[in-house]
């Protein structure tokens, strides 16, 4: 696989891209997918995610998942960049999309050097500016949620200044370092 075999748009909305200043939230790339590994496996305790990931199993996982799907009229992700003056800060999207009820889940992981109380908040809060404008506008999305560890409490903060309502909390629903901890949804009505 190369980059110039990758397609650089999803077929359910083409011109998934939104720009604003030197800022840009655009489909992911093939390119993207050794940067997001390492934020991943750096950040096990916050995802959903079991065990280190591999060059090989991301590789396959890009092959065999995000590349089919980009090519779907109604994949089950739609995974994006973004780009600060052409580098990836970040990546996410809308995951576990509910098509005839037209929802998902927002998902969004930046690298660690950029996990700041500050920076994570600003990058939260252009994130979903620029994928609710997307969702709403271009994929013609009704409902976005989010589900939360509660040890992230700055990150709920920051969801709910962007519109996130509290829907209800899954007590003990995670174990996290050993820990059992509570996940917060939150949902934003398009």
């Amino acid at each position: 696989m190369s980059e110039e075999d990758w397609p650089t748009s999803y077929a359910c909305a083409q011109g998934l891209y939104f720009q604003r200043g030197n800022l840009m939230l655009r489909p992911i790339h093939w390119r993207d997918r050794e940067s997001i590994r390492n934020w991943r496996n750096a950040q096990i305790d916050i995802l959903r995610q079991s065990k280190p990931l591999s060059v090989e199993e991301q590789d396959v996982y890009y092959r065999d998942v995000i590349r089919p799907q980009m090519e779907q009229a109604e994949p089950s992700q739609i995974l994006f960049g973004l780009e600060e003056s052409g580098e990836l800060i970040g990546y996410g999207g809308i995951v576990h999309i509910n098509w005839p009820d037209r929802r998902g889940e927002v998902s969004f992981l930046t690298p660690t050097s950029r996990c700041s109380k500050f920076q994570l908040h600003d990058d939260w809060m252009t994130f979903i500016e620029m994928l609710t404008t997307l969702a709403r506008t271009s994929l013609n999305f009704h409902k976005l949620t989010t589900e939360t560890y509660e040890i992230r409490s700055d990150l709920i903060q920051t969801l709910e200044e962007a519109g996130f309502r509290p829907e209800g909390v899954l007590d003990a629903h995670h174990l996290v370092g050993g820990t059992w901890v509570s996940s917060h949804i939150h949902g934003l009505l398009l």
